[in-house]
């Protein structure tokens, strides 16, 4: 018999067996913090709005956050062009990410006031979403989005943001759109598309049906001549 206040050797197997396996059934959760813009927005299913968040340090992430019936002030609900601090945690080596907590640091309402804004700044962010984009230019993408989303809401001429941002995001994925598509236009496109690049958008008079052209122009190379997925 197992001396007074002492366990017997099978007490003390089966207490330890217990805890691993209490220990291997509660696995924690990967954390990351970092800040990102909302690319993607999808229907909500069982409970959850399913996200594709971009980060300058992550690149695109697919993120859940639970969508609660009961509201309140500290309630913070992700929407398309927000730029946000994460919390995030993965319980699935990072394949998807739960938002814990988030934080608006802008949120670019004034998009969704045109038609034609909402629909080219949707396919800039579908763009920078479908595309993977490598860790040496994701700081540039992030800074390009910034810009363009705030652009957009500040009511500049949506298609003009849009062919910069095109030509930027190619450009720095380090495609040689100088060097290469630049010189395969006439004279008079390079003119045109010179001063779409260098000219800033309060300055731009090109017409819609010029910047619709050229837009098109470049997305046909891409598509051609680039691994970058255009709609």
């Amino acid at each position: 018999m197992a001396p007074l206040g002492r366990p017997s050797r099978r007490l003390r197997d089966a207490f330890r067996a217990s805890l691993s396996i209490t220990t291997a059934c509660v696995v924690p959760g990967l954390p990351l913090q970092t800040e990102a813009f909302v690319l993607l927005k999808r229907p909500p299913a069982d409970s959850f709005q399913s996200l594709t968040v971009f980060s300058a340090e992550h690149g695109s992430l697919l993120a859940l956050q639970r969508v609660s019936k009961k509201t309140s002030a500290d309630t913070v609900m992700l929407d398309l062009f927000d730029e946000v601090t994460l919390s995030l945690e993965s319980r699935n080596q990072g394949q998807t990410w739960f938002v814990k907590e988030a934080r608006i640091i802008t949120r670019q309402a004034d998009i969704g006031r045109s038609y034609e804004t909402l629909r080219l700044a949707s396919a800039l962010a579908s763009l920078v979403a479908r595309n993977p984009v490598s860790e040496d230019s994701r700081q540039d993408v992030a800074t390009l989005l910034r810009q363009a989303f705030a652009a957009f809401a500040a009511g500049a001429r949506p298609d003009l943001v849009w062919f910069k941002s095109l030509y930027r995001f190619a450009r720095d994925e380090g495609y040689p759109l100088k060097e290469h598509w630049f010189l395969t236009l006439p004279a008079a496109d390079r003119a045109a598309v010179a001063g779409l690049l260098n000219r800033p958008l309060a300055e731009q008079d090109g017409t819609v049906e010029a910047v619709a052209r050229l837009t098109e122009r470049l997305a046909n190379y891409l598509r051609g001549h680039t691994e970058i997925v255009v709609e």
